[in-house]
């Protein structure tokens, strides 16, 4: 996970983690692409997906902010969307294999709990989306998930 980057969308993951909200949920969207899949999991509102009262003791929002990293910037830029191409080469994190973002919702905020992983590069969605996080073992795995697979367990390791 990339913290000093996104440390806010980190810190949320971790305490979605530690929270237990990722146990035992169904990845509910692929998307394939002819070069890529994106797979989405997490607590989805609109499949009536729900948290318990010891899930949600510390959410204040559904959303958290779209969270940037630019290169030779001290801190990630929050609420702003790329929309200039030639501020494209300027972020620190592109979307490659096995990335880790959060879905986005509107142009301002990412989701709180819902997240989605990449099979391949997706230049297209560079500068769009807060990308905190990258498989390092288990590629292979991410793109022979299929919509309904199970989430067991998330775990956390140093």
């Amino acid at each position: 996970m990339f913290g000093v980057d996104n440390p806010v969308t980190v810190s949320n993951f971790i305490q979605n983690i530690r929270n237990e909200i990722y146990t035992n949920r169904k990845f509910y969207k692929i998307i394939n692409f002819p070069e890529a899949k994106v797979v989405h999991s997490g607590i989805n509102p609109s499949n009536n997906d729900y948290l318990d009262k010891n899930q949600i003791q510390n959410k204040l929002s559904p959303f958290i902010p779209l969270e940037i990293r630019f290169k030779k910037k001290s801190e990630p830029k929050y609420e702003y969307q790329i929309k200039d191409p030639s501020e494209i080469g300027k972020i620190k994190n592109f979307f490659q294999k096995g990335s880790l973002a959060m879905v986005k919702i509107g142009t301002r905020n990412s989701s709180s709990t819902e997240f989605f992983f990449v099979t391949n590069k997706l230049e297209e969605l560079n500068g769009r989306y807060s990308i905190f996080g990258k498989v390092i073992s288990g590629e292979k795995v991410l793109g022979k998930l299929e919509k309904k697979d199970l989430i067991y367990e998330v775990k956390i390791l140093n």
